[in-house]
């Protein structure tokens, strides 16, 4: 099973992947821009989109729930990139820099995922695709609590951990939804 778990996300993050590096040939690092808040709010918004998808099944948006995933994704990495860089790098990013930490960031959050499939014996794949996208939602409040007090934390794992479960909830879903 860890194989094919391997395989499928793989698959999930070659379809993410590609349309964030066009994203980036056609936008540049425009997303450097935005401050760590800001990328939490961009992963809210998709996220509740999807619920809102899943509640009322009626889309009036072209977008569907795997594009919102895919988003979710690669709103993910951005932000785990953005916690590393600092003021001093530039806004403009080179491509192959941008590629390099891209997947840096995706092996480390898979590296997580397989360790956690190892202890909770991939319990994610009897999951409603509903329960994953209020996991990520719940992920989110955790994250905007932590902002607001300034990233100061008791008990908790940090907001780079939180963004890794977020990317991991999201490729699940994907792969329960199919996307190759």
């Amino acid at each position: 099973m860890a194989t094919n778990t391997s395989q499928e996300f793989d698959a999930v993050i070659a379809v993410c992947k590609s349309l964030f590096l066009k994203k980036t040939k056609d936008y540049g690092t425009a997303w450097r821009i935005l401050r760590p808040s800001s990328l939490t709010d961009q992963i809210f918004i998709k996220a509740q989109r999807i619920r809102t998808l899943e509640e009322k099944k009626v889309s009036k948006v072209g977008e569907d729930v795997i594009s919102e995933y895919i988003g979710i994704i690669n709103y993910c990495i951005i932000a785990m990139m953005q916690l590393e860089l600092t003021e001093q790098d530039p806004l403009e990013l080179e491509l192959e820099r941008v590629t390099t930490v891209y997947d840096e960031k995706v092996n480390e959050t898979k590296e997580l995922m397989f360790n956690k499939n190892h202890d909770y014996g991939e319990a994610w794949r009897d999951m409603r695709l509903s329960s994953l996208t209020d996991l990520i939602l719940m992920k989110i409040f955790r994250v905007k609590q932590i902002e607001d007090n300034l990233g100061q934390t008791l008990a908790s794992e940090g907001v780079s951990a939180n963004f890794q479960d977020m990317l991991n909830y999201a490729v699940f879903a994907l792969i329960k939804l199919g996307v190759k």
